[in-house]
């Protein structure tokens, strides 16, 4: 039983079990919990917060059951990412369509340090990477979000 509320978890819900994309259905499925509470920064980062500490609670042991390196299933890393990369941003098709771009573009391509953190054992290779990768992208966005409030008040 614990076993299947591991995998339930790292693959929110099974979203990881799909057969085409895996990783990108889970960093969208991160995009629907965020429209519901992207209004407050505090209720967002507690959930990025309970996220990513079951991310590391339950990948590593999912990765031991799969028996391989980060199997495809566990996506609660991307979901986590994906977070993170629309923290404090609105709901707009602008910041959503570009967090996720660059999320998945610092995911796939793991600029470093991401390619050295997907190197780590267990749970902290699985979760790290998508981690910085989602940080990465929150910084480029908020950048681009202080510029576009500067350039309204000119």
């Amino acid at each position: 039983m614990r076993d299947r509320i591991y995998k339930m978890i790292a693959s929110i819900f099974y979203v990881g079990y799909l057969p085409v994309a895996p990783g990108t259905l889970g960093s969208l499925a991160a995009i629907i919990l965020y429209s519901f509470i992207y209004k407050s920064a505090i209720i967002m980062a507690a959930v990025i917060l309970i996220v990513i500490i079951l991310g590391f609670i339950t990948s590593g042991r999912v990765e031991k059951m799969f028996g391989e390196k980060d199997p495809g299933e566990i996506v609660i890393d991307e979901f986590a990412g994906m977070l993170i990369s629309l923290y404090c941003l609105p709901l707009t098709m602008g910041y959503v369509v570009a967090g996720f771009l660059l999320f998945r573009f610092f995911d796939i391509v793991k600029p470093m340090p991401i390619s050295n953190l997907e190197k780590l054992k267990g749970s902290m290779g699985i979760m790290s990477d998508d981690i910085v990768a989602g940080i990465y992208s929150n910084m480029i966005l908020q950048v681009i979000y202080i510029l576009n409030l500067l350039c309204r008040k000119a």
